[in-house]
């Protein structure tokens, strides 16, 4: 029978043969914790605890769980017993289709998220959820999910390219698992002492013309329901949220200024928002197709807003490479000595912002135009001053629609006249 001279370590515990009989062998540093490992042929490993009199426990394989974690539940499981609890019990509640992630995260968004946040953070926070957590841990136990799990979805993400929403989701991560904890649906916090994935530096990332110009063009390659999308994100200068959950009933494109009004749910900021829409943009939305009678712009199924940006965000870096390398074989230079540097479409926003500058737009005409909470206008002016600025809106998106028609009717190599950008006039868009 094999005996461990000292406190297991998972080295010994690898190392450890199985023999043609079952072996219970004891933690010399943790009474009633055991290590079970089954007769040949199989030899399976698994963890055990015999505690006080009780029936023996079976913590869980040695391939499923880690000596450290195995370690802390058995002390878990001690402390029930010592308390009178029943940790066979509670492992059959934890095991419960009520304790399935996907159930565990509809409860933290009905009784915290959606209780205590304002109409457009709950929509974002539930956005990050069905989008980058429910779909990789759904069908597994909160109970189940370990620090592991969590670093391959944060590690993830920022392997493609988005280290922003990143870190926004360890943001949530740590919320949601602390609420569990407060709740007593956990013990511990798979992400106590975790630190965060990436290093979010502030952007300034502003399209050149070209590059506006093969986005442009790329948006025509991938098609729908993405490049017409993209192209709304260009010319309204609107976050990307709020113009994929679009509904038609939000546009009056009928009226003698046609404009769109986004409600304050689907606002950042919680108020609303109304944006004069210019002839390129009334044309691309008059050129979409309506899916199953739906309100929505921007949907496939006719249910639900369009998913998979970062796919489609590829697709159009691909597409736009190709343009701009086929421009430059026409030309006679080497393609292979062109790059497109890193940006997101976020930054569509900011080149819009950027561009209105440069024609001249007052700071607080473009914090209007991009729904901004003033920061031109500060103090008791600020309270007071309810002009929405409409007009200046319309002149401004109209001066950088004008911009963007240029752009797309510039022949490849042609001197378009380039945005001279104000450094005094930029801001920090979001």
């Amino acid at each position: 029978m094999t005996k461990a001279k000292s406190a297991f370590t998972a080295k010994w515990v690898e190392a450890v043969a199985a023999t043609d009989r079952r072996q219970e062998v004891p933690d010399p540093s943790l009474k009633g914790f055991y290590l079970i490992i089954q007769p040949l042929p199989g030899g399976a490993k698994s963890w055990a605890v015999r505690y006080k009199g009780h029936a023996k426990y079976t913590i869980g394989s040695v391939a499923a769980w880690k000596l450290a974690d195995a370690r802390k539940e058995a002390g878990r499981i001690m402390r029930a017993y010592d308390e009178s609890r029943d940790p066979r019990a509670e492992k059959k509640e934890a095991s419960s289709d009520d304790n399935l992630v996907e159930n565990v995260l509809d409860e933290f968004l009905k009784r915290h998220v959606k209780a205590k946040n304002k109409g457009r953070t709950a929509y974002d926070v539930e956005n990050t959820i069905n989008r980058e957590i429910r779909p990789k841990w759904k069908g597994k136990m909160i109970t189940a999910i370990r620090r592991r799990d969590v670093v391959n979805l944060l590690d993830d993400m920022v392997d493609r390219g988005v280290p922003t929403m990143a870190v926004r989701t360890y943001a949530l991560l740590k919320k949601f698992f602390n609420w569990n904890v407060e709740r007593g649906i956990l013990e511990v916090s798979p992400m106590a002492g975790l630190k965060p994935p990436a290093t979010v530096e502030a952007r300034d990332r502003v399209l050149s013309d070209n590059e506006l110009r093969w986005a442009w063009l790329a948006a025509d390659e991938i098609g729908w329901p993405f490049g017409p999308l993209f192209k709304m994100l260009a010319v309204t200068a609107q976050r990307k949220e709020e113009v994929a959950g679009a509904s038609r009933a939000e546009f009056d494109l009928r009226a003698k200024e046609p404009v769109w009004v986004i409600p304050p749910a689907r606002a950042k900021n919680g108020r609303e928002h109304l944006v004069p829409v210019t002839p390129l943009a009334i044309s691309l939305i008059e050129s979409l197709p309506v899916i199953n009678d739906s309100h929505l712009l921007f949907t496939t199924n006719g249910e639900t807003t369009v998913g998979g940006f970062s796919k489609a965000k590829e697709r159009l870096d691909a597409a736009m490479l190709k343009i701009a390398r086929s421009e430059a074989r026409e030309r006679g230079d080497d393609p292979d000595e062109i790059k497109i540097a890193p940006w997101v479409l976020h930054d569509f926003r900011r080149t819009a912002a950027s561009g209105m500058a440069a024609q001249g737009v007052q700071p607080h005409v473009i914090e209007a135009v991009l729904n901004h909470k003033s920061g031109t206008i500060k103090g008791v002016a600020a309270v007071y001053n309810r002009y929405d600025y409409d007009q200046e809106k319309k002149r401004a998106l109209i001066g950088w629609e004008r911009h963007v028609r240029s752009i797309i009717a510039a022949k490849p190599g042609s001197n378009v006249v380039p945005f001279q950008i104000r450094g005094t006039e930029s801001n920090e868009i979001n």
